[in-house]
């Protein structure tokens, strides 16, 4: 009794489970022909949260002897609004045989319950031939050329004009740079002698003038200090030309021996009474000089100096802008250049697959 009481309530129970579950399948047309396309529209009504199983099927796959299914769309999931749940998926059939078809109902498990729809037909209609007219039919035509298509070839052709344009531009301005003359010299990289060779030959050349003999000894001082002066001015790195005796020696007693000091201040305080007092002087005097002035260049000489002088050229403002003008020319003509490579290549291509 306890068992037919359990098994009463599981009908019971399973009774508004399987009142709330629909199936229905629509087709949007009963007729097609050969070769045509059909939808058929499956739509499932279940409880919200029903587990639905949609029959699915391979491409190409025959859902009846001579339909077959070419592919199936699942549509989103709707809800009615009173706790049910709408599944729908469209299957695209279609058939290559004149005939009526009977497809049979599409098979649906919700919660491992299997349900049916109802079955549909379909009639496949033949393309009516008139074969008592056979000379109307014609064999298969050759490959026909596509007609000129303006829309597709001016995207090209635009392109083209614009490349050439590019070109040209680019073209005339390197011409035009190419024949103009260089702007700016080359930079020259000469030989130099270092200060105290250069003062050594001067004082060569005092001696071989024998100076140290002459009667005017105020030439003789005025061009040994200049030699000095020279020297130490690119010894030490001070404008020693535009510096008194007194000047120069303050600045030269931080870096220079005593001894050669003192025989130096000896040598212009000499020199300037000899420019400046007319002081007569003696040819032993005028020798001692001479020899103090070329012990102290040997004593403070530097032979690790650079022997090379880089010279550059000096322009003038309009020559600068000039240089500028052409540089920014060179820029633009590489640039043109470069835009025009690019079109080139991208209408070649376009043009390859227009053709193709």
């Amino acid at each position: 009794m306890r068992k037919i009481f359990s098994f009463i309530l599981l009908v019971i129970s399973a009774l508004p489970v399987a009142a709330q579950v629909s199936v229905e399948a629509r087709i949007d047309s009963i007729a097609m022909y050969i070769g045509e396309q059909v939808h058929v529209t499956l739509t499932v009504t279940a409880g919200e949260g029903a587990k639905v199983i949609l029959p699915s099927f391979k491409e190409r796959q025959m859902i009846t002897p001579g339909v077959e299914v070419l592919g199936a769309i699942d549509m989103e999931k709707e809800s009615d609004g009173d706790g049910e749940t709408i599944y729908r998926r469209i299957y695209t059939l279609t058939s290559f045989d004149g005939k009526l078809y009977y497809l049979p109902p599409f098979r649906v498990k919700v919660d491992g319950r299997e349900y049916k729809s109802s079955s549909l037909a379909l009639k496949v209609v033949d393309v009516p031939v008139d074969s008592a007219n056979v000379d109307k039919f014609f064999g298969p035509k050759d490959v026909q050329d596509n007609p000129f298509q303006w829309d597709d070839w001016k995207l090209p052709f635009w392109l083209s004009v614009l490349m050439l344009v590019l070109g040209s531009a680019s073209y005339y301005i390197f011409v035009r740079l190419r024949s103009g003359k260089p702007i700016i010299a080359h930079i020259k990289i000469i030989k130099k002698l270092l200060p105290h060779q250069k003062a050594m030959k001067a004082i060569e050349h005092i001696k071989e003038e024998r100076m140290v003999q002459a009667e005017d000894p105020k030439e003789y001082y005025t061009r040994l200090t200049e030699t000095l002066r020279r020297y130490i001015e690119e010894r030490y790195g001070f404008n020693a030309m535009e510096m008194t005796s007194g000047q120069i020696i303050s600045h030269l007693m931080t870096v220079a021996d005593q001894k050669s000091l003192d025989e130096l201040r000896v040598l212009f305080e000499t020199a300037d009474l000899v420019k400046f007092a007319k002081y007569s002087t003696l040819i032993n005097e005028n020798d001692m000089n001479l020899v103090n002035a070329i012990e102290f260049i040997n004593q403070t000489k530097l032979d690790n100096m650079p022997t090379e002088e880089v010279v550059r050229p000096q322009l003038t403002t309009e020559e600068v802008r000039t240089v500028k003008t052409r540089r920014f020319l060179e820029v633009v003509v590489w640039l043109l250049a470069t835009a025009s490579v690019a079109i080139l290549i991208y209408v070649v291509y376009l043009t390859y697959k227009l053709m193709a």
